[in-house]
């Protein structure tokens, strides 16, 4: 199931339309501007109303819930409301506060604190978790795990190398195009593919994944755009957050995010099989201790 199919419940409205955005319509990314921008007031017009302010037909309107899992515009102003009623005052909230010339490093530590609670809050509402459980089921028996990804989403694949393998997983990480794509064209069924690219546009990712699902693996994109190109080449779609203020560019955000979205499949697999996860991970600690005394 691809997240953007997904019906999306109060309190995670919002987020889900700044995850959709690069791949809607120019009428839909109005619509979904004009949403982000006006949420309370939104909950007060018609759709005859909200269709003149957004310069889109009404049908357009209707479409555009149905993507997000409403039956009409209604249900979705319903539920819109109900987010906007309980979430938090954003004058009261430093969540998306950028670091100022006055902030003293307390302040600034806290901002990042804010932002990090943030960006990961906006990752569970727009995780799909039944695709993190079917995704834990495929990784256990694999045979093969492969983790594709360049520039700062290859630090990510490493990481998760490293954290997997001390589990026993049979995993790699690719963090160079060609290696990339060799690894991928040599996977098979039975092998899990995990392509990892924030924006979802990466040209070398995706076509990594694409290699990989032809070969007859099974293929998981982690990034944060619905709908971009590596969602295409993706049996399974995971979604993580991306708030965080303008300074801060897509560095402690994106990556925490990122990596909380591998650690809780770490902990799932982990879950499923506490007595080996154990062993395995002492038996491989111990190896890397007794290497370090030498």
């Amino acid at each position: 199931m691809k997240t953007g199919a997904q019906h999306f419940k109060p309190g995670k409205i919002l987020d889900a339309l700044g995850a959709m955005q690069n791949s809607l319509t120019r009428s839909a990314q109005r619509i979904a501007v004009y949403i982000q921008a006006e949420p309370s007031k939104v909950t007060q017009l018609s759709l005859a109303e909200l269709s003149t302010l957004t310069q889109a037909g009404e049908a357009t309107i209707i479409r555009f819930c149905r993507t997000l899992g409403y039956k009409g515009f209604q249900d979705f102003k319903m539920d819109l409301a109900i987010e906007v009623a309980t979430r938090p005052d954003p004058e009261e909230s430093l969540l998306d506060a950028d670091v100022q010339d006055a902030d003293s490093p307390q302040a600034i530590a806290g901002r990042l604190q804010s932002a990090i609670n943030n960006v990961l809050t906006e990752t569970i509402n727009l995780l799909s978790l039944e695709n993190v459980e079917q995704v834990v089921k495929l990784m256990r028996p694999a045979d093969r795990i492969c983790i594709f990804g360049l520039g700062s989403s290859g630090i990510t694949a490493e990481d998760a190398k490293s954290k997997l393998m001390r589990i026993g997983l049979r995993v790699d990480a690719a963090t160079n195009n060609h290696f990339m794509y060799m690894q991928a064209s040599l996977m098979k069924p039975g092998d899990v593919a995990i392509g990892i690219s924030h924006s979802g546009t990466s040209a070398e990712t995706v076509h990594a994944l694409k290699l990989a699902k032809e070969a007859g693996a099974a293929t998981v994109a982690l990034t944060h755009n619905v709908g971009s190109p590596i969602t295409d080449m993706a049996d399974y779609v995971l979604i993580n957050g991306n708030k965080q203020g303008q300074l801060q560019g897509d560095s402690i955000g994106t990556k925490i995010a990122q990596l909380f979205v591998l650690d809780l499949i770490y902990a799932l697999l982990v879950k499923a099989d506490p007595v080996q996860a154990e062993q395995t991970k002492r038996k491989t600690t111990q190896a890397i201790s007794q290497h370090g005394a030498r």
